[in-house]
């Protein structure tokens, strides 16, 4: 299985968007700061974890003596267990409406979805036949359900993410360095017959097109059974690398694609991969974090982007509110990137990277390629306001057409200094990166 031809639709497809709606979008609190990743490279994981930017983490962050979640926990909440919280989450789902989620998702042009069903808290999305092992903790609405149709509805792929590795109702908290985090996973004949039970019931009842694991497996589950399985049911589902990292990094365990976080630390010569990251500093909603904490909406464009031109895919996080409203300083920034998709998405979807990915032209200009059949993209980012574009290391033969897209005229081009000078429109530019499409015969 470690072979497995990647379908086409996952490498056709270059931007999901990913939602964490947990409990812990009730306090909605975490300190804002680098992810947990870069401060572990500078300060270790003991630092890292204590400081850690996710809300969705907050029940081990509030287990950490003296970190700041559980300073503000106890200001706010005094002793009140994570536990409180739930009741409140399950009572905010009331009024929530998929069809706002997914036609919000579809503005953005998103090609699939990716739901979070369970987090580290244990916490279930869907009132599941195998249930939580504590009492009320899972909603009372399908709300896994529910959002897939209308996802479906309106032509995007639906995937599930599940926590495999990481339940805290089973125990493991708290997890405060390295070696801790590597022992919390519950490794019982109990956590392991949950877990297949669950994946099993996702797979049945919503048929996701990615399975989305994370922080591993217990040891005991049986990955090739439970894959086999999948494929039998969903024969171009794919699945990602985090049911057993070392694993698939050994290549001893099957993945379709691999997941780097809040990086594009990957490129095209090796697996597919698959960028994620929040809007912000965190996945869960986060109160703690102003406007200037979120990307840019020019910056998820470029960041969408590099990401394609380099053979990845963005998976882009949504934080929602409890009641599942998305802030406005989220859906905003979707909006805008949807609208640049709309003109400029050709040269995105459905292509494939260039030998050469990247280029600076002679004025400093920086520029990446994309190709598909007989057209070749150019993106340019931060389009500069001369009225001519050097583009290196394309080569277009008399009968080659350059166009802008969005702008249906044919732009006049000649060759020269290893590339082609095009013409541009007068005025400024539409928007924080332009495309061109040059196509030969």
């Amino acid at each position: 299985m470690t072979d497995r031809p990647l379908p086409a639709w996952f490498d056709d497809a270059k931007f999901g968007i990913f939602v964490h709606w947990t409990p812990a979008s009730v306090p909605a609190f975490a300190p804002v700061g680098p992810d947990p990743f870069a401060a572990a490279a500078e300060h270790g994981w003991e630092h890292a974890l204590a400081n850690n930017p996710y809300v969705e983490w907050y029940q081990n962050s509030l287990a950490i003596d003296g970190s700041p979640v559980q300073r503000h926990h106890r200001e706010t909440y005094g002793d009140a267990p994570y536990d409180d919280f739930i009741p409140a989450f399950v009572a905010a789902h009331g009024g929530w409406r998929p069809d706002a989620w997914a036609d919000l998702f579809a503005a953005t042009g998103a090609r699939y979805v990716v739901l979070v069903t369970k987090h580290h808290d244990g916490f279930l999305l869907w009132p599941s036949a195998t249930p939580p092992a504590k009492t009320g903790w899972h909603a009372q609405r399908d709300l896994v359900g529910e959002l897939a149709t209308a996802v479906r509805d309106r032509g995007m792929r639906f995937g599930v993410y599940y926590s495999g590795g990481l339940d805290w109702t089973f125990g493991g908290l708290p997890m405060h360095d390295f070696a801790s985090s590597l022992a919390a996973t519950p490794q019982g004949d109990d956590y392991v017959g949950y877990v297949d039970a669950h994946w099993r019931e996702l797979i049945a009842r919503y048929e996701p097109s990615i399975l989305w694991n994370d922080i591993g497996s217990p040891s005991a589950l049986d990955l090739g059974a439970l894959f086999e399985h999948y494929y039998a049911r969903v024969p171009d589902g794919v699945v990602n690398n985090r049911f057993d990292v070392f694993g698939v990094a050994a290549g001893t365990v099957h993945a379709d694609f691999v997941t780097p976080e809040y990086s594009l630390a990957a490129d095209a010569r090796g697996p597919k991969w698959e960028a994620t990251r929040g809007i912000g500093t965190s996945f869960g909603f986060n109160r703690q974090e102003a406007d200037d904490d979120y990307v840019s909406a020019p910056e998820l464009v470029q960041l969408l982007v590099e990401a394609v031109a380099r053979g990845g895919n963005l998976l882009l996080n949504v934080g929602p509110n409890a009641d599942g409203t998305i802030p406005w300083a989220q859906s905003s920034r979707l909006l805008a990137l949807g609208w640049w998709l709309r003109t400029n998405g050709e040269a995105l979807f459905d292509t494939r990277p260039c030998e050469e990915p990247a280029a600076v032209n002679r004025d400093g200009v920086e520029l990446r390629f994309t190709t598909r059949g007989n057209a070749r993209y150019a993106i340019v980012l931060d389009p500069p306001a001369s009225p001519s574009l050097h583009i290196p290391g394309v080569e277009a033969d008399e009968g080659a057409t350059v166009q802008l897209l969005g702008d249906d005229t044919t732009r006049p081009w000649r060759a020269f200094d290893e590339g082609i000078v095009v013409d541009l429109p007068a005025g400024p530019a539409p928007g924080p990166a332009l495309a061109l499409r040059v196509t030969t015969r």
